[in-house]
């Protein structure tokens, strides 16, 4: 017997930012990462992306 298909949800056809956004918000709760932590990493991340894209 197959497994039933899952109902959609309103994420399923999100743009994929917020999918991302969401996946990385579960990330760092689920990890207990402290928010000061977090926004000091994303910082870091958000930093490097940039430097990337002015590099491309």
């Amino acid at each position: 017997m197959s497994e039933p298909t899952p109902e959609p949800t309103p994420l399923d056809n999100a743009p994929e930012d917020i999918k991302l956004a969401v996946d990385l918000i579960y990330l760092l709760e689920s990890n207990e990462i402290a928010p000061n932590v977090a926004l000091s990493a994303l910082e870091i991340v958000k930093a490097d992306l940039l430097r990337k894209i002015n590099n491309a």
